[in-house]
């Protein structure tokens, strides 16, 4: 059968994105396949620039609204009313989770994913990560290390834009950014203050997907400065912030190599038993239930974590009778998150005659500073710290009482200082936390559901408290007043929104997935770069280390193709 195209990628988000955007560049004929909606940059940011007075509900979605249709979706912090368009609803795709063992799946099916939604901080993994299986024996050893990725961080990096500062910590790499987002006065006093008082701590600005110096080549983009908007999740018509629509698929249009089919179900890959490869994917038209299978050389599977993980679960052959290319029988499991939701807060004294301009960006980071050098806590691993300090204003009045000419001017005067911390450990990986499909329940285009059975360990959960207990300790050494912890027990798996690890790398094809160039270990010419592969979740957000992977992953393919491997 002939090719319709070189490549294959399914999914247009991160991953995907960066895997059209470097293989056409290279001068293959690339079909990216989204199973959501059009979503034209620009032209589709509808919540974009409106003031809340300007939306029904102030920009909160409907209680009836959220309930009924996005009982999931209205957990995630970036959920309102200008950017519900980019939330699945939950009563149309519905998932199956293990009873008791809650699991939020925070998506979006259009065309840019969660590039779109994405919070935008950007974290290379070092070696302490890509060796922490192999040195405390929980997980298999990752394939790479940091010098085998590091100049694919470099690359990523420039391209993408990505500001904050070399600041020298080992845990934690330097790499290629543009100028940095500038701390406020608290922040600063904070900072000094950290720095006498303890030896392993630092705050820094947070490294962020935002332009404050583009270059030409993300000028010729149509990219220019952030403006301290704050509105990221709506779209960014500037293309400050790192998107699919802003940065990677118009470069790939460029190239006039690149083709976008959208409203395209992805229902599994074809495997040819004579030739032992993938030769394309069958799909069904999201619209109108039509059948069509798309051929290829290669295939790149960038549909998320659970999005992949479905596909080839679900791409079963008398070859592959448990999934695809899954001889290992770890497809599925290891399934990780962030544990995310708690950390501190507190009232910081003084600066009371100064303010800020603009919503910056970005918050403030504290590196992992535990287990650095050998195991010495009661918990394998480490966390970050998230952040920032602020000054309430006037919305933190509207419950108060009162009238007249007094009342309404005690509005323009500004509340304490407040600084928050909020802690992001790394999950375990572990077998038991797996997805499946279900053996009943089907989607609308008859598809099994996944089913999620997923749950903190307890290394994760001795984390979690202690997050809260370090938290409020610093922050009390730090001098702020009014003190308190906080730790949402109810926060299970999936709303920090950093899923991974269904179909990991590693050395061994009977441990793992895929190998150190993100290969199915038993179908060469089929790819993963999205957050299934990864095999440990580190405690830093994963998004740039997608990207690194993905460019690598392409560069080694496409080397591959021109010698004619498959």
């Amino acid at each position: 059968m002939a090719e319709d195209f070189d490549v294959i990628v399914v999914g247009s988000g991160m991953s995907g994105g960066w895997a059209a955007k470097e293989f056409t560049e290279k001068g293959m004929k690339t079909l990216v396949i989204e199973r959501g909606r059009h979503v034209e940059h620009q032209t589709d940011y509808v919540g974009e620039g409106l003031g809340p007075w300007e939306m029904k509900f102030r920009d909160k979605v409907d209680r009836k609204t959220a309930d009924s249709n996005y009982e999931i979706q209205k957990k995630c912090y970036a959920f309102l009313e200008s950017t519900k368009q980019f939330f699945v609803d939950d009563k149309e795709h519905p998932y199956s989770q293990e009873e008791g063992k809650p699991f939020s799946w925070i998506r979006g099916n259009h065309l840019g994913g969660r590039s779109l939604t994405w919070h935008r901080q950007s974290y290379r993994l070092g070696d302490l990560d890509f060796s922490a299986n192999k040195s405390d024996g929980h997980g298999v050893d990752w394939p790479i290390r940091y010098k085998d990725i590091q100049k694919w961080y470099d690359h990523v990096e420039i391209f993408a834009g990505i500001t904050g500062n070399n600041d020298g910590l080992s845990q934690l790499p330097d790499g290629k950014f543009q100028p940095p987002m500038e701390l406020n006065c608290v922040e600063k006093d904070i900072k000094e203050r950290m720095e006498q008082l303890y030896e392993d701590r630092r705050l820094i600005i947070g490294r962020a997907a935002h332009l404050t110096k583009p270059t030409k080549e993300q000028l010729a983009l149509g990219r220019a400065t952030c403006q301290n908007r704050d509105q990221c999740q709506r779209g960014c018509s500037f293309g400050a912030y790192f998107s699919s629509q802003s940065a990677t698929l118009p470069a790939a249009h460029n190239t006039g190599n690149l083709t976008i089919v959208t409203d395209t179900i992805v229902h599994s890959i074809v495997y040819d038993p004579l030739s032992q490869k993938a030769i394309g994917v069958r799909t069904i038209d999201a619209r109108t239930n039509k059948k069509r299978t798309y051929s290829a050389r290669v295939i790149f599977m960038c549909a998320s974590t659970l999005g992949t993980t479905q596909i080839l679960l679900n791409s079963t052959s008398d070859a592959f009778q448990n999934g695809f290319a899954n001889s290992s029988g770890v497809l599925g499991h290891y399934l990780m998150d962030h544990l995310y939701a708690q950390g501190a807060s507190g009232e910081f004294p003084g600066h009371e005659d100064k303010y800020y301009i603009g919503r910056r960006a970005t918050g403030i980071y504290i590196p992992r500073f535990q287990n650095l050098d050998g195991q010495k806590e009661k918990y394998y691993r480490g966390f970050g710290f998230q952040g920032g300090a602020s000054r309430s204003g006037w919305k933190n009045k509207l419950s108060d009482k009162g009238f007249g000419a007094d009342f309404k001017k005690s509005f323009k005067n500004p509340g304490p200082w407040t600084f928050n911390i909020a802690g992001f450990g790394e999950m375990m990986p572990d077998y038991k936390n797996q997805v499946t499909l279900h053996k009943n329940k089907v989607d609308q285009w008859g598809i099994p559901q996944i089913h999620i059975d997923c749950a903190y360990g307890k290394n994760d959960w001795t984390m979690r408290r202690e997050i809260v207990d370090v938290s409020v300790q610093m922050l009390k050494d730090l001098g702020l007043k009014k003190v308190t912890g906080f730790l949402d027990e109810d926060a299970n798996p999936g709303i920090g929104i950093h899923e991974m690890g269904t179909a990991r790398m590693g050395r061994d094809p009977k441990s793992s997935f895929l190998n150190s160039h993100n290969q199915c270990h038993d179908v060469d010419n089929v790819f993963i770069t999205d957050g299934s592969c990864m095999t440990s979740s580190a405690c830093q957000n994963p998004s740039l280390t997608y990207m690194a992977i993905t460019a690598r992953a392409v560069n080694y393919a496409v080397i591959q193709m021109k010698e004619n491997a498959f």
